[in-house]
This record gives structure tokens, sequence and C-alpha cells, in this order.
């Protein structure tokens, strides 16, 4: 088989213009590489070159400047086939809530409106209860539920768009969502452990002790962290099971019954207490206090909620943990370990930091002004807004770390829908023929009074959220309290009061 001729020309090597030396001139116009046959190349480690005369070129024309290149086919392997792109899972509503959503309000749109109730009235009850619905079965998030609720009111004319997003302009829900901000600097900074890890320090040597000291900084924490997920899950939990592992407590090697049990049972129990205490405790406050307004003109401030809830408030603190020491005892008396590690937490943390000392300040002023905000006429949003200014200008709270906090604007949202909703169904006077109703069929206070206090209880087993059970109840109970005369006798009213207090707590 011939050798195959490759031509090294001016164009194909251009460096080589630039070098005076003759030697390489002559080479560069006469010469010629012969490259071996790809058969002869596969059978040495070394191809060999050898220069041709420029005659050779001239006779071989159809080969200049080409190279053949035989290749056998069992060297040439196929690309394997791309592996087909997984299947994107479904990122839109949950089908089965959605559809239970949309067929309450449709079924209840269609229903013959009752005597007494106008047409639009009826409507937006529907459109109401259809939200709520889908509040409780979550097809989507919270405020996407409710952005459809409100999207639907205004496309049905039920409502017009400034009444329909009236409640954004509500100062309840934005001192829900500037509460949670707070929650945020508690525990960026780290105070919120500080508070814990001090009370055991100080009571936590036995087990009921330990108990109380983590019920109480909790409840002391309320005010400013406006969810039990932030409070229980966020602080206390990690806090509780270190405790336990202190103890000898651990999960599932059969000591849960030593301290742990009753210790995570306790927390769980009070958390519920400590939520109903002080109306920034939990979101589920606010809206009670704004339900009320809506239907009975009723104002309940910061201080006015405190002052009703403080005395069923702290005699549940002390006796749920009793009574569950009674009934449901941990096999450990005494906690020893359990202030040694608390010590050992605030050593390790050192002395408070500048933006710990500066979020206590904020706290105190912030819970001040709630408290003798009356006085001085400061509102609780707008000392809400101050203590938040505190925290962005002195850098304990970044904004950009506002905006990541979801569940604020979450909360907000669906807030300001459902009270937006609410005012509606009173101004529309469907509230007043509700509880009218409900009097006429039920005339005597105590059974208009058990039968919601009944109703409540029942909603804790249909209900995983407690502010499901708050929105689920509250507004019958309030209109029920009002039209059944109950409002004529001081003694029946806090009567009827406490049953609810009761209820709500246990």
């Amino acid at each position: 088989m011939a050798s195959i001729p490759l031509t090294t020309t001016a164009t194909l090597l251009p460096s080589l213009r630039h070098r005076s030396s003759p030697q390489l001139r002559h080479f560069h116009s006469n010469t010629t590489l012969n490259l071996k046959p790809l058969k002869s190349i596969r059978h040495s480690s070394i191809s060999t070159f050898s220069p041709l005369p420029h005659s050779n070129l001239i006779s071989s024309n159809s080969k200049r400047n080409t190279l053949a290149v035989k290749a056998s086919s069992a060297s040439i392997t196929p690309a394997p086939a791309p592996a087909p792109a997984p299947a994107q899972p479904w990122q839109g509503a949950a089908i089965k809530p959605l559809l239970a959503s949309i067929a309450t309000g449709v079924i209840l749109w269609f229903v013959p409106t009752p005597a007494g109730v106008s047409k639009k009235a009826w409507q937006l009850l529907a459109i109401f209860l259809g939200t709520i619905v889908g509040i409780i079965t979550q097809p989507l998030p919270l405020g996407a539920v409710a952005i459809l609720g409100l999207g639907v009111s205004v496309l049905t004319k039920t409502l017009t768009f400034v009444a329909a997003f009236s409640g954004f302009g509500d100062p309840i829900p934005w001192l829900i969502c500037l509460a949670f901000f707070f929650a945020k600097g508690f525990i960026k900074t780290g105070l919120g452990n500080r508070v814990a890890y001090q009370f055991v320090s100080l009571f936590g040597s036995s087990s009921l002790g330990l108990g109380y000291s983590l019920v109480f900084s909790e409840a002391l924490l309320a005010p400013a962290i406006p969810s039990v997920s932030a409070r229980a899950g966020g602080i206390f939990l990690p806090l509780v099971k270190s405790l336990c592992v202190a103890c000898g407590s651990n999960v599932g090697d059969g000591t849960e019954d030593k301290l742990g049990s009753w210790l995570m049972l306790t927390c769980f129990q009070t958390s519920c207490i400590s939520s109903a205490m002080f109306l920034t405790a939990m979101a589920a406050n606010p809206l009670c206090a704004t339900l009320t307004l809506n239907s009975i003109n009723q104002t309940i401030g910061w201080l006015d909620w405190a002052k009703a809830a403080i005395v069923p408030g702290l005699v549940s603190l002390i006796l749920v943990p009793l009574i569950l020491y009674v009934i449901y005892p941990p096999t450990l008396k005494s906690s020893p370990d359990a202030p040694k590690l608390a010590r050992e937490k605030l050593e390790k943390m050192g002395p408070m930091t500048g933006n710990e000392k500066i979020m206590t300040a904020t706290l105190f002023l912030t819970v001040g002004l709630w408290v003798f905000g009356g006085i001085l006429k400061v509102d609780a949003v707008t000392s809400a807004i101050l203590g938040l200014a505190v925290l962005l200008i002195t850098g304990v709270v970044t904004w950009k770390e506002c905006l990541a906090e979801g569940v604020a604007w979450d909360t907000l949202t669906w807030f300001a829908a459902l009270i937006a909703m609410a005012g509606y169904l009173n101004k529309y006077g469907l509230i007043a023929w509700f509880s009218q109703t409900v009097v006429k069929t039920s005339s005597c206070w105590t059974k208009s009074t058990t039968g919601i206090s009944f109703e409540i209880f029942r909603s804790k087993k249909a209900f995983n959220q407690l502010f499901m059970i708050i929105k689920h109840t509250c507004l019958w109970y309030v209109m029920v309290d009002q039209h059944a005369c109950v409002v004529c006798s001081l003694g029946t009213h806090d009567a009827s009061c406490l049953i609810w207090v009761l209820c709500y707590y246990l």
C-alpha cells in the first residue's frame, strides 16, 4: 500500500515564514511528509516520516493536503441512548381537598336563601364556608386559599375589590405579622434559650420543678412569640430532649418513663394554655378579638385580654403539671443533672451579647406599651412597629430576614381575608339573623352556652390545629352570648365565659 504524502506549505505552517535559516526555508518549500498507512501505524510504536521529492507531489494532485484514515468498524461504539427525564411531580393543588372546598361553596350557593337573609349575604356565606373548608383541608397553602376566596367574591360581584381586600387595612393581622418578626429576633439572638436555661438552672433539681421551670419560661416568652410551633418546636423541644438525655431518659431504649414521657406531655399540654393567656401569644387570639368587634362592636385590647385570661391561665399552668404528675408520674423524682446541664449551656453561651441586650430592652419596651398603651394613647400595632424599628436599626433583625419569614406573610394574607369576609357577613346582617335563630331554638342561656361549649370540645377531635378550633366556634359563641340575654346579668355572663375558657384551655 502506497505512502500518503502530507505537504507542508506556507499557508499550513505560517510560523515557518519567520525563520531566517536557509535550511528551514529549503525544507519549507521543497519538503513533504510521508505518513505511513494506518495499518502500519497500528503495528509500530513510532510513526516514520520521510522526505519526498517535489515532483512526487505534482503527480499526486488528487491526494494533496489529505489524510486517509481507515478505522475498523469494531473500534466505533454507538453512544448510549439518553435516559428519559423523570416525570415531574404535580406542583399544583391537591385535587380532592380542592374539590371538597369548591363543592361546599357551590352546594350552599344554590341552596334557597332563608327568609330574613339577603341574597348577597347568603352568597358570601357560601364563599366564606368554602374558603374555611379549603383552609382546613389545605389543597394549597393558607394564604393561597384565602386569595382564591377573595378572588371568587370579587368575580361574582358579591364584594367589591376594596371591600374584599379591606382586611389588609385592619391593624390586627399586622400585629401578628410584626410579632413573628419579634420571634425571629428571639431565636436568632439565642435569648429564648438563655431564659429557658436560666429557669432550669434555678428550679430544675426535681422532676416536678424541672417541669414547672419549662412551663413558666415558655409562658414568659408567649407574649412576644405568636406561634406555638416557634416556641415549642424551635426553642423548647431541643431543650427538653437534651435534658431528658442528661437524666438518662432516652427514646426507644425503655427509659422513656423515667422522665421524658411526662416532661414532653407536660410541655405539650401547657403550651396551649400559655397560647391563650395573651393576645399576641397565638394567631387565633387576635382573630377572636376582631370577630368580636365585627359582631357585637366590642373592642378587646391587649391588656383587656391579659386581665381576663391571667387568672384561669395561671391556675391551669399550676394544676396541669401537677395532675399529670399524679396520673402519669415519672419514675425519676429528682433531676440533679438538669441544672448542671443548664449551667454548662449558660457557661458555653457566655455573657449576654449586645444583640441579646437590645432584644431584651425592646421586649420590655413593646410589652410595656402594650400594657400601658391605653393610658399613653399608643395602640398595640404602633408599639409593635416601634419595637421592630429598634430591631431593624440596630441590626438585630434585618429586613431581608423579615421578608424570608414566609409564615408571617402567609398569616397576614389569610387573616386579612377572613376578617374582611366576616366583617361583611355582619354588615349584610347574616350574623344577627343566625344568633337570633339560635336563641329562638334555645331560649335558656345555659342550653345555648352548653351547646357551644360542647361544640368546642367536639371540634378538638375534628381539627388538628388550635386555630381551627377557635375559628370554628368563637364567632358563634360571641353571637349567642350577645343575643341570649347573657349580658343582662354580670354573674351569668361570667359563668358563660368561665365555661368557654375551661373548654378553651382543657
